[in-house]
């Protein structure tokens, strides 16, 4: 039976789907939480900048996009369901917005303009045009976008205003920084393998699957039916926590001479590979400590963005770690 253009008849939900969701919401809590431990000093300064905590961010990243593209797919199988697809489209990008503004007001350098849910929310517009489309080439498609950025970028794409693509020849500052080139081919990935599921006849053999009836499969079911809320909760939650735990006990004094270089390593990394950071960063100390004004640059005592002595120091050093 063809479902009218304007049906919102609901297809059956799969458990699964949820519960991967939900797991990805726990791992997801994991990688704040240890951002939130290293904001207000519990941590060390850059631990969740090194690779495997970056790369752990971008695993569950992923995850949620290839669950957020197949489940288009089986929402919108047969057509779209605009009423449903006009509803959720609301939600997330009204809940992205909320993200930028309290984000803003608390780290305005590092605000997220562009993170996961303003990607769900424009990768739900895209999904639109491509939900038609066999699942090879949306497979395909979805492994071109991912590719792109990795073999191409242009200096066009450095204006803020076209920040959200990702094309530009490094990432802007921000705390969560998903935009459409690679991460809307995993999406249009998770779109395939639903297209897939759907022409070898699995999406009822997953919809019958009972996987909710241990306590864990019902935790994490709930959290992925109410992941929304629950992403918009978690971080003010747990951030409250932390502060109020300042007051009690607080972070002991950082040695900011001994995180000068994991903090410089931090920044740098935004914008440039691993190894030259490490090496512009270790010789602008030893740069600085030769001049004997290391110390007052800690202290705040040298403006670190005019200070002719300072500027001297880091043309040098990045001349000599690009040449290593």
């Amino acid at each position: 039976m063809k479902i009218s253009a304007n049906s919102n008849i609901k297809p059956p939900r799969i458990a699964l789907l949820d519960v991967l969701r939900g797991f990805s919401m726990i791992a997801m809590t994991v990688f704040h939480f240890s951002w939130d431990l290293e904001f207000f000093g519990y941590a060390p300064t850059g631990m969740t900048s090194q690779f495997g905590w970056k790369l752990f961010a971008r695993c569950i990243a992923a995850s949620f996009l290839m669950i957020a593209g197949f489940s288009f797919i089986l929402a919108h199988a047969e057509r779209m369901r605009w009423g449903v697809f006009r509803k959720r489209f609301a939600m997330v990008a009204g809940a992205a917005v909320l993200i930028s503004i309290a984000t803003y007001l608390t780290t305005p350098e590092r605000f997220v303009f562009f993170g996961i849910l303003h990607q769900i929310a424009l990768g739900s517009l895209i999904a639109v045009l491509f939900v038609r489309l066999p699942a090879v080439a949306l497979i395909t498609l979805g492994v071109i976008v991912i590719a792109l950025p990795q073999v191409w970028r242009h200096d066009l794409f450095l204006h803020p205003s076209l920040w959200w693509v990702g094309l530009a020849p490094f990432d802007p500052p921000s705390n969560d920084y998903v935009p459409v080139f690679p991460w809307t081919g995993f999406m249009l990935i998770g779109m395939g393998f639903g297209r897939l599921a759907l022409q070898l006849g699995l999406t009822a053999r997953l919809a019958n699957l009972d996987i909710t009836r241990r306590q864990p499969g019902r935790v994490l079911n709930f959290l992925g039916q109410n992941s929304l809320i629950y992403y918009l909760v978690h971080q003010p939650l747990m951030m409250g926590t932390l502060f109020v735990l300042t007051q009690i006990v607080p972070p002991a004094t950082p040695d900011r001479a001994a995180e000068f270089i994991p903090a410089c390593v931090s920044n740098c990394v935004v914008e440039r590979e691993k190894i030259f950071c490490e090496r512009f960063c270790s010789c602008v100390r030893e740069g600085l400590e030769q001049k004997g004004i290391f110390k007052e640059v800690l202290d705040g005592k040298r403006d670190v963005t005019n200070d002719l002595v300072i500027l001297d120091t880091t043309t040098i050093c990045t001349a000599n770690a690009a040449e290593e």
